[in-house]
């Protein structure tokens, strides 16, 4: 190994034998050695003809893909000079979604350093955990954000982080922006990225557990951007792309950043994050095409959407959730628009089962992206008959390699991934997803998937927001149970829950009712949207 190239994250990799089996992919060679993700999506806008046109907007600032590849070199020389770091090590980065973090995420990879991006709201105690296990040499953080920050890296855990470097910053002369504008723009680094050096380490958003570090190659994201994007998403340069998944989560990193470079398209990064009122309005006053967010997100949006218009948009893209088909067609009605679903994962770095369009099919998720393959299986890897409910397995030219977690071997087997979802797969290749493997609710003998008796309880007028997971119980062995938040207005009593049980049994199978309904004021979610069943499970008898 060069003696100027960290192996931290290579020597830590899983063995071989327990890697994920990669498909090729057309964009790279496989004799291709050399490869940078971020010169090669400049390299292609540029050769496009699109360096002049704009990539990154933010009120008061766009940058074009000239300006911003002058930037990103900018930041790359501070990171390797200025800190001197070198390829291999691990920078962290701490941010909303915004111009500096996105640049700062790109100059590191382009520096040949692995880009640890985290989410803005983490608190000390979990970046304490990150960094412990990442053990990253400096950090790049919004000045907002970097109380919690300076906290963790104060303990034992942070000892490996010799710099941090604010940034949106615009008043300290020891900012990132102040520090790189000296720079010439033109880096170019001693060490030529390989395409299976790593270029990301991306933290699972934890709906389950301690969180786990997959990482991705350079040749694996750029092969990521050939898939999905190419068949299903299929922007184009005159695309302005909004979203509020954060760049920590892959969902964003892909749908809000990596995509649209692809594509030659622009995005529209706020300094500050959304609401369903100024995600409608911002649609409207920059002339948005393509938006990305989660299912609870567009419910919110979607009487806004419908009373104000969205004149401009042609493209919406949910995933990080499970999509109810109450909310795809509450969207459809309060703007026209079939929403594009999707199935990704931090593992996959991102979807790798979606449709758009015509090919959707009303309560699938969709057909397997091209490049990918995907079946569903039983306990013993053996594939199921069509229209039988198992377990998801898939390889493509992404998959999941843990940083030193035993947990590889629980979601790589024989080659294939097993995101940990079950679904059932139509004569017609849809797949249609159930729950989580964990969340499957068997009572008295039947199989329920929470899912679809959320989405049937969606559909009740008086219901805003619902989870739905399973309860001990004696005589069933576990009942299914809903945590519902209901509407301005409305009264969470007795005859509110014998409403909502008939109005499930008349949606669909009567034994899929919830024989017990909690009202609350607030669902458990990740930062990203999930929502956490298991904190509705840690609740249950309190």
């Amino acid at each position: 190994m060069n003696p100027s190239f960290d192996s931290f994250v290579v020597d830590r990799l899983p063995p071989r034998s327990q890697w994920p089996r990669f498909s090729n992919d057309a964009v790279i060679p496989d004799g291709q050695q050399t490869l940078n993700l971020v010169d090669a999506l400049f390299d292609r806008a540029f050769a496009a003809g699109h360096a002049d046109r704009p990539m990154l907007r933010a009120p008061g600032r766009t940058l074009t893909y000239r300006q911003a590849s002058e930037e990103v070199n900018r930041i790359a020389e501070l990171l390797s000079v200025d800190l001197g770091l070198v390829p291999g090590n691990r920078v962290l980065l701490r941010g909303g979604n915004s111009i500096a973090m996105a640049l700062g995420w790109l100059g590191a990879v382009k520096a040949g350093m692995v880009a640890l991006a985290t989410m803005p709201l983490l608190r000390a105690r979990e970046l304490g955990d990150i960094l412990e296990k990442a053990q990253p040499s400096a950090a790049l953080c919004d000045a907002r954000l970097l109380d919690e920050l300076k906290a963790a890296c104060a303990t034992p855990a942070g000892a490996s982080v010799r710099e941090i470097v604010a940034f949106n910053a615009p008043t300290d002369a020891a900012s990132m922006e102040a520090r790189a504008a000296g720079k010439s723009g033109q880096f170019v680094p001693a060490y030529a990225s390989k395409a299976d050096d790593i270029a990301l380490m991306a933290f699972t958003s934890g709906t389950t557990g301690k969180p786990k570090a997959p990482v991705h190659s350079h040749r694996n994201v750029l092969a990521a951007c050939t898939a999905w994007p190419d068949h299903v998403l299929k922007l184009g340069p005159g695309d302005v792309v909004i979203g509020s998944p954060p760049l920590a989560f892959t969902f964003g990193l892909g749908g809000v950043l990596l995509f649209p470079m692809w594509a030659g398209a622009s995005v529209w990064l706020p300094d500050s994050g959304y609401t369903p009122e100024s995600m409608v309005r911002t649609i409207r006053e920059q002339g948005v095409t393509v938006c990305f967010t989660a299912p609870t997100f567009y419910r919110q949006m979607a009487p806004i959407a419908k009373a104000e218009g969205v004149p401009t948009l042609r493209k919406t893209v949910s995933a990080g959730e499970g999509l109810p088909d109450a909310t795809r067609q509450l969207w459809k009605d309060a703007t026209g628009i079939e929403m594009i679903d999707g199935i990704g994962a931090t593992e996959m770095f991102h979807i790798f089962i979606s449709s758009a369009g015509s090919e959707v099919r009303r309560g699938a998720i969709g057909k397997v992206v091209p490049g990918y393959t995907a079946r569903v299986v039983d306990a013993d890897g053996q594939e199921v008959p069509r229209g039988t409910v198992g377990k998801l397995a898939v390889h493509g030219p992404t998959g999941c390699r843990y940083l030193d977690d035993e947990r590889q071997l629980k979601y790589v087997k024989d080659g294939w991934n097993f995101p940990g979802d079950a679904f059932m797969q139509d004569e017609d290749g849809y797949f249609f997803y159930q729950a989580r493997d964990d969340d499957m609710i068997i009572t008295a003998g039947y199989n329920v998937g929470g899912p679809e008796v959320e989405d049937a309880l969606l559909r009740h007028p008086a219901v805003a927001e619902c989870g739905v997971v399973g309860a001990p119980d004696e005589l069933r062995g576990m009942i299914v149970q809903a945590w519902c938040v209901l509407k301005p207005g409305q009264v969470g009593d007795a005859a509110m829950v014998k409403t909502l049980q008939e109005h499930v049994k008349a949606s669909i199978a009567p034994y899929k009712y919830p024989r017990s309904i909690m009202f609350v004021e607030a669902l458990p979610r990740t930062e990203t949207g999930k929502l956490q069943r298991f904190r509705l499970r840690e609740l249950q008898g309190r």
